[in-house]
């Protein structure tokens, strides 16, 4: 069966997620925090969903309370660990390994959807995912000599593991939610989430005109859009596919930073961009027949 537009959407959301640089670099330079950026985004994607369905079909916001779970795994067990995690493996192993230990996302998806939804494991899935991976290193690097503490290793695994859990809950979501209640109540829950964590009493201090147009760039183009893309990508692709397909993030990220901010290129991640697009190619082809 052909799923192009499936595959599409899936790649749109990673290159969208990769171009949050665009925006963050204009906010980190205004004194705002990582965490303090992710509360904000998550906010500001709650409230621009919540106007969207107010207005379109109010019908969207109903949930049953069995399924409670559901969202509060997507928004808290996924979205809002996997942030905490990644923030702390970057400050413990740097950048370039936390990014690697994020990307490792899709080894958990795989063997997660193996087990839950029965999804096979296939030589082409494994093919592309050892691309994936090998493309990811190359394109980010690896630490510049810092040193790996298990602790911190560990943390970051457990950031790709949230970063993975989002393909699954999100799965289970859209066998009976629309992909707007899905994402609505991600956001909500993951803004609650991150209350305790974001001090969010310097916030307003620290808003002028510019930032708030920097967050809510970073709130509709980096995330409603993306995570709307992706979700629908989950809704018409396997689980461990869609979960590779959407890894060309990395790849997204090292362009903007080599085409917009002028950073250095190597000849070390011009064989990671083609070997992660090998990756994305082979796939898409396995999944056009």
């Amino acid at each position: 069966m052909n799923r192009s537009k499936y595959i599409f959407c899936t790649v749109l959301a990673g290159i969208l997620w990769g171009g949050i640089s665009i925006f963050l670099k204009g906010l980190y330079a205004s004194g705002i925090g990582q965490l303090q950026v992710m509360f904000l985004r998550a906010l500001i994607s709650t409230v621009c969903l919540a106007v969207f369905m107010a207005v379109y079909d109010s019908s969207l916001f109903r949930i049953a309370l069995k399924d409670l779970w559901i969202f509060l795994g997507s928004g808290v067990v996924s979205l809002t660990f996997f942030t905490l995690c990644y923030f702390h493996s970057i400050l413990v192993l740097g950048a370039s390994i936390g990014v690697i230990l994020l990307y490792a996302s899709p080894i958990f998806v795989l063997l997660i959807s193996f087990f839950l939804f029965k999804e096979k494991i296939t030589k082409i899935k494994l093919l592309a995912l050892i691309l994936t991976f090998a493309g990811c290193v190359l394109v980010t690097g690896f630490g510049g000599g810092n040193s790996i503490s298990v602790t911190g290793f560990l943390i970051g695994l457990c950031s790709g593991l949230g970063y993975a859990l989002y393909s699954i809950f999100g799965r289970i979501a859209l066998k009976k939610y629309r992909q707007t209640t899905l994402l609505f109540y991600t956001f909500l829950f993951s803004t609650l989430a991150m209350l305790p964590f974001a001090e969010v009493t310097q916030i307003p201090s620290l808003l002028s005109v510019k930032n708030v147009l920097l967050t809510a760039g970073i709130a509709v183009i980096c995330t409603v859009l993306p995570y709307a893309f992706y979700t629908f990508g989950l809704s018409g692709l396997e689980t461990g596919k869609a979960a590779i397909f959407v890894t060309i993030e990395p790849l997204a990220g090292s362009l903007v930073g080599i085409l917009l901010f002028h950073e250095d290129i190597s000849v070390q991640k011009i064989c990671g961009i083609i070997v992660m697009l090998a990756a994305i190619i082979i796939l898409g082809q396995s999944e056009k027949k």
